[in-house]
């Protein structure tokens, strides 16, 4: 009974529903992986880069839109913690089809490498650009006792 019913059934078929759903679920940002090497999670604000060098660590968060002084920026046991709050204005007689700009609490955890040194920290707010650099510490340097 049910082998003749299979037996007209086109496994293309499947595989064409398939794909079909995951473009959709790329065109309506519903997918749960990011959809390239560089992409985040749909939602993650803000976007961050960050490099390093032998003497410190930057870490650059685009932030938009933001008030810098509503901005709290930590470190603890090496990690950076930065959070706030933005606030992007919504016409509520306005039809919106798509609203990609971030709007509400957000918080960024950063793991730094283990030799920075949290008491060096600066950060600077320019053009919608926080950058906060963290020195690394002083290699431990061998030094030369003098006896007596």
């Amino acid at each position: 009974m049910f082998g003749s019913l299979l037996s007209s059934f086109d496994p293309a078929y499947i595989e064409n529903y398939r794909r079909l759903e995951s473009e959709l679920d790329q065109l309506l940002g519903r997918s749960a992986y990011p959809s390239g090497i560089r992409a985040v999670p749909r939602g993650t604000f803000p976007p961050i880069n960050i490099g390093a060098t032998p003497e410190r660590v930057d870490v650059y968060l685009f932030v938009a839109g933001v008030d810098p002084k509503t901005i709290d920026v930590s470190i603890q046991q090496n990690l950076l913690s930065v959070s706030g709050h933005r606030e992007v204005a919504v016409k509520p007689d306005a039809e919106y089809y798509r609203r990609e700009r971030y709007d509400g609490e957000f918080r960024r955890v950063i793991a730094l490498p283990d030799d920075v040194d949290p008491e060096k920290v600066d950060a600077r707010y320019r053009d919608g650009v926080l950058q906060i650099t963290v020195q690394r510490k002083q290699p431990a340097r061998p030094r030369q006792v003098e006896i007596r």
